[in-house]
C-alpha cells in the first residue's frame, strides 16, 4: 500500500498544543475533507497540489524519519491535511517497534483503528471562523476509536465567537485536557509574520480566559509561527 505523503522534515520542536516544545518528526499526509478559511497547509489539501504529493510506502516513511533523526527514536507527529483519510496503522507498527511514538492530529471528523496505537491524539475540532462546522457524532467514534491513547482538544482562536464555541465544545467534554491558541490570519509562506500582533492576539486570549475566571484551558502560542513565521516544514 501507498500513502500520500506532502511531506516528511524535522527533527525541529513541536509548536503547539500539548506537546510544544518536544523535539518531533513530522509526517505531513496530503489530502483533507476540509477547507478551513485560515488554513496554514494548503499545500497538504488543496487537489492542485496533488501532484507535488509522494506515493509512499510505509517502510520507505519510516526510513525517512530514521534517516532525519539519525537513528534516535523521537515523537512522530502524523498530521495533515487529515491524516484520518488515509491508514497510516503500518507506519505506526514499524515506527513503534524501533521505539519511535507517536501523535496524531485531526479535527475528529474520521474515526481510524489505529488511533488507539497513538501516544497521544490531539483532536483539533474547527471553530466557526474555520467556516466548518463540526460533527460531534464523529468525534464522539473517534474518542472510543482512541481508547488506551491519551486524547486532548486544541482550538485556535480567532475572534469572540470562537470563544464562546470553546466554552461550549469544553462543557460538552470535561474529560479532555483543553489547549487553546490565538490564531494566525496571515498565512501566506510568503508574507513576513508581525510578532507584536501575534503577541497581541495571546494577551487577548489570556485576558478572555484566566482573566475572567475560566480556569479550564492551557494558554498557549503558536510557536512555530513566532519563531519561523509561515515558513513551511515547521
Amino acid at each position: 500500500m501507498t500513502l500520500r505523503i506532502a511531506e516528511i522534515f524535522g527533527p525541529t520542536i513541536q509548536g503547539e498544543g500539548a506537546l510544544i516544545g518536544q523535539p518531533t518528526a513530522f509526517i505531513r499526509a496530503g489530502g483533507c475533507d476540509y477547507r478551513c478559511s485560515w488554513c496554514d497547509s494548503l499545500h497538504a489539501v488543496e487537489s492542485q497540489h496533488r501532484h507535488d504529493w509522494l506515493a509512499m510506502e510505509p517502510d520507505a516513511i519510516m526510513a525517512e524519519v530514521v534517516r532525519l533523526s539519525g537513528g534516535q527514536p523521537i515523537t512522530v507527529s502524523i498530521s495533515g491535511g487529515n491524516p484520518a483519510i488515509q491508514d497510516f496503522a503500518p507506519v505506526i507498527e514499524l515506527g513503534k517497534a524501533s521505539g519511535y511514538r507517536f501523535a496524531c492530529e485531526t479535527q475528529g471528523s474520521i474515526a481510524r483503528h489505529w488511533f488507539s496505537e497513538l501516544a497521544m491524539l490531539v483532536l483539533s475540532p474547527k471553530p466557526p471562523s474555520s467556516g466548518q462546522g463540526t460533527n460531534w457524532s464523529a468525534f464522539e467514534e473517534c474518542l472510543t476509536a482512541a481508547k488506551g491513547a491519551d486524547i486532548v482538544m486544541k482550538i485556535v482562536i480567532f475572534d469572540d465567537r470562537d470563544l464562546l464555541w470553546a466554552r461550549e465544545a469544553a462543557a460538552r467534554y470535561p474529560a479532555l485536557a483543553l489547549y487553546l491558541q490565538p490564531g494566525n490570519p496571515n498565512t501566506d509562506p510568503l508574507q513576513p509574520v508581525s510578532t507584536q500582533s501575534l503577541s497581541d492576539r495571546l494577551l487577548w486570549l489570556v485576558e478572555e480566559t484566566v482573566g475572567k475566571g475560566w480556569l479550564v484551558p492551557h494558554i498557549l502560542p503558536q510557536l512555530h509561527v513566532l519563531i519561523w513565521g509561515n515558513k513551511r516544514g515547521v
